[in-house]
């Protein structure tokens, strides 16, 4: 068959077979009496076969030597293939990212790209100060799911503190960008996004943080329960009497219930829970005492109607402490 018969066959071009046949990687079997290429049923075969490992991103030369050698050994090479394909694409989807995060920035002119590509270039550096530098920036004003992503990824505390505070200034799309965070199945990343959430106001964030109340990891579950206690959240309670009764952030958490129990509505849900929770075996000592000093947080009456019920405990200390307790409360409220 002669080569335009081949080209029109294969989809192979002409100049390219002449190029194969150059490098000695498909020659043909023979010549006609004019000296044309003329190539054989095994040719053919074998630039199909150059065809289909080029469509794996093998160069012409590493095709060369997998075809001349039938002991050839596959898996190292395509190992390599393996790991360079994925660096190629890490490098592209890094240029997507940035190009997507230029775009929603809406630049009114190549002053503005520049600028925001200088930024970029801060955020990812290897030097924590220089990234922290990038983030505190007068002119940081950077798309929220950017700072967001930027955020869930910094592992240093004082460059995160930076970012949040960046992010925290960004005017639209931020709870939207840091929510997928807190479905990651990374902790850590879980835990950042949960501390940025945690900084952030309003109603939005606050639906998102009640997911968190539910994670699997304390760490995340705590930052949410203070945040949202905070904001008079009851949803908050049995992970702040939990952290109570962990000893984890015992005080912040006591706190908090207390400020929540200033609400009638929920005061008798907390008063509630913490006496379960006094109630609750195995009776360790540590634990019902840091439950009994909680309650000098709580409300008077609350405080009062458990510490009064405590004062014949079968734990000594438990009862001379809630008795005591009892008393400055009582002597706070007669002074009022």
């Amino acid at each position: 068959m002669l080569i335009g018969e081949v080209a029109r066959r294969s989809g192979v071009s002409t100049r390219m077979l002449r190029h194969y046949d150059a490098l000695g990687l498909v020659r043909p079997t023979g010549r006609t009496t004019g000296g044309y290429r003329e190539y054989a049923d095994e040719d053919i075969r074998r630039i199909f076969h150059v065809e289909s490992l080029r469509t794996l991103g093998l160069s012409l030369r590493q095709i060369g030597q997998i075809l001349d050698d039938p002991g050839f050994d596959p898996s190292a090479l395509i190992g390599d293939l393996i790991r360079g394909t994925e660096a190629r694409l890490s490098r592209e989807q890094e240029l997507l990212k940035r190009l997507r995060a230029v775009d929603s920035s809406e630049p009114s002119g190549w002053e503005d790209v520049l600028r925001l590509v200088q930024l970029l270039h801060g955020l990812g550096s290897p030097n924590a100060a220089r990234r922290q530098q990038a983030a505190l920036a007068p002119e940081a004003e950077m798309p929220a799911p950017l700072l967001a992503e930027a955020v869930l990824a910094e592992s240093d505390p004082h460059v995160a503190g930076a970012l949040r505070w960046a992010l925290a200034r960004a005017d639209r799309d931020v709870v939207a960008s840091l929510a997928p965070g807190l479905r990651s199945e990374r902790v850590e990343v879980r835990r950042r996004a949960v501390l940025a959430l945690a900084e952030m106001p309003g109603d939005e964030a606050a639906a998102v943080l009640a997911e968190a109340l539910d994670d699997a990891d304390a760490t995340v579950r705590r930052h949410a329960a203070l945040a949202l206690g905070a904001r008079g959240a009851a949803a908050a309670v049995p992970v702040l009497v939990a952290m109570v009764v962990d000893g984890a952030n015992d005080v912040e958490a006591a706190e908090v219930l207390g400020d929540l129990a200033s609400d009638p509505e929920r005061a008798e849900r907390i008063r509630d829970a913490l006496a379960d929770a006094l109630d609750a075996p195995p009776m360790d000592a540590a634990v019902r005492m840091r439950l009994v000093q909680a309650l000098a947080e709580m409300p008077a009456a609350l405080a009062l109607e458990v510490l009064h019920g405590l004062a014949g405990d079968d734990d000594r200390t438990v009862a001379r402490t809630a008795t005591a307790l009892a008393a400055v409360i009582e002597g706070r409220a007669g002074g009022a």
